[in-house]
């Protein structure tokens, strides 16, 4: 399993931005992982339709932290879309050994030989199953107001 904890997987980890809870976020949502225990939570704002703030709780393994850190240092500015499609891109790397997602989330490539092991797939994906929750919660809240 060292094979996976690279020098750059493990600087991403060491260094997540946008740690804290955002006071009044328009969405939040709380994730766990069930294998491992790696737990989220994640507050953002939105201005039409983009994060424009973050905020971040985590305990995780380093590759849950990672992931994390990749997605809080290129989530503000992308909408609900980018984070959809960067998340079914990071699973499908994970799962089917598919091409690593492009563009502002490009640096989860770092995560690639985390495929192999299946048991740490959830924590990967917690920031992003957390994103698509708290982007809906904040958009059904816009909805209500």
């Amino acid at each position: 399993m060292s094979d996976i904890y690279s020098n750059d997987l493990l600087e991403l980890a060491a260094d997540i931005p946008h740690i804290g809870r955002l006071s009044a976020p328009h969405g939040s949502a709380h994730k766990v992982s069930r294998i491992c225990g790696s737990e989220l939570t994640l507050d953002l704002k939105l201005d039409e339709g983009r994060i424009c703030e973050l905020g971040l709780e985590l305990q995780a393994c380093a590759l849950g932290q990672a992931s994390a850190s990749v997605f809080a240092r290129s989530a503000i500015g992308a909408d609900q879309d980018e984070i959809r499609a960067a998340r079914e891109a990071l699973k499908a790397m994970l799962k089917d050994g598919a091409e690593p997602p492009r563009g502002r989330f490009s640096a989860l490539v770092s995560l690639q030989p985390a495929a192999a092991y299946r048991q740490r797939h959830g924590s990967i994906l917690l920031a992003f199953d957390a994103a698509v929750e708290a982007f809906e919660a904040a958009i059904a809240h816009s909805q209500a107001e």
